[in-house]
């Protein structure tokens, strides 16, 4: 018989948000793969238990490498739990290549639900909790950035963002800047620590906010975009729709249809918009 393999949430930051089960697990695991083992170490004397199996580091460094390794245990009938250093594996930290290869050999996957900095960041932010998307960790560079926020511009579900504390500031400037200085946000840091702190407010305050240093670890919160009409779609507007659209790959002719066929417009009004903003461009000093 094939074995299992076992994802464990573990605290975010109180170690007594530790879920009644992860203890169990980690004494009964026949193999336990760490993000980090002296953080490992640390959890495992808080919480007055011994891990009885095999104790393996599994981090992005030699997650490629060492998931066949696990693969073939579970195989062989070992039960392998996974815990990341905060929050749930796979999630913005090691576990997908795993899950996916256990998957792909009809191994049993199951979890071991815990603390989540995602889903804590949205509850406390005062945004919309009905529908929203979490993005991960933005590109460091600004170009890059900016074009991956761009992307979600017009994203009407709430956006659940990652961010280092030395980036915050830059980060937010640039959402400020693609999202308007307007748009609410919710910045969630030290969640469930001592420090705790969710600050509110429109973009741009956040961001003058942030640029006197921010530390701990972050979690974002971005209000959805407000939804257009037809009518309400400027020209700079519709020229920023295409552009977007041409970052993303397409086209610029399938990049102005689509967006004319959003707005409800003729196409030519939307062709007429992006020569525009081209010929402004090259006049400008």
């Amino acid at each position: 018989m094939t074995g299992i393999l076992v994802l464990a949430g573990t605290p975010i930051g109180d170690i007594s948000d530790a879920p009644p089960r992860l203890a169990a697990e980690l004494a009964g695991a026949d193999v336990v793969a760490a993000e980090d083992t002296r953080r490992l170490r640390r959890l495992t004397q808080a919480l007055g238990v011994q891990p009885a199996g095999r104790v393996v580091s599994y981090f992005e460094g030699n997650e490629a490498a060492r998931t066949p390794e696990l693969v073939e245990a579970l195989a062989g009938g070992a039960r392998v739990l996974l815990v990341t250093d905060a929050g749930m594996p796979s999630v913005s930290d090691p576990g997908y290549r795993l899950v996916a290869a256990a998957v792909e050999k009809d191994i049993k996957v199951t979890a071991v639900p815990g603390p989540s900095a995602v889903l804590t960041a949205l509850a406390l932010s005062g945004l919309s909790v009905d529908r929203f998307c979490f993005e991960g960790f933005l590109p460091r560079k600004a170009g890059e950035r900016l074009s991956r926020l761009r992307e979600v511009a017009d994203e009407r579900r709430t956006l659940v963002y990652f961010e280092a504390p030395h980036r915050l500031d830059d980060t937010l400037a640039a959402m400020a800047e693609v999202f308007g200085t307007e748009r609410r946000a919710a910045v969630c840091r030290e969640l469930t620590k001592t420090y705790e702190e969710v600050k509110r407010g429109p973009l741009g305050d956040l961001a003058a906010w942030a640029a006197e240093g921010v530390r701990g670890e972050i979690t974002v919160v971005v209000e959805g975009a407000a939804e257009k009409g037809a009518g309400e779609l400027d020209a700079a507007e519709l020229v920023r729709r295409v552009q977007v659209r041409e970052e993303a790959g397409e086209r610029r002719k399938e990049a102005i249809a689509a967006v004319a066929a959003e707005a409800g417009i003729p196409k030519r009004d939307v062709f007429d918009a992006v020569v525009a903003a081209k010929n402004a461009a090259r006049s400008a000093p």
